[in-house]
């Protein structure tokens, strides 16, 4: 029994790794579509960062450090 759960702790946390791999969005990340700038324009209400892209498609990755970056 102890062997099941000494296996099971390293699927959990590749379960957790693998569902987490794809989006870096964190809770101060809030994403807008800013559909005046253009249909795929999107703006972080919080740090200001914008990207573009395609009409359906919403970003999945916090660009905090760009737009610090950038705005200095």
């Amino acid at each position: 029994m102890a062997f099941v759960l000494i296996l099971l702790l390293p699927v959990i946390g590749l379960v957790f790794w693998w569902y987490g791999r794809g989006a870096t969005v964190t809770r101060a990340c809030r994403w807008r579509l800013d559909r005046d700038a253009g249909p795929g324009h999107w703006q972080c209400v919080v740090c200001r960062a914008t990207c573009d892209l395609p009409p359906g498609q919403a970003p999945r990755h916090c660009l905090r450090q760009a737009a610090t970056d950038e705005h200095g």
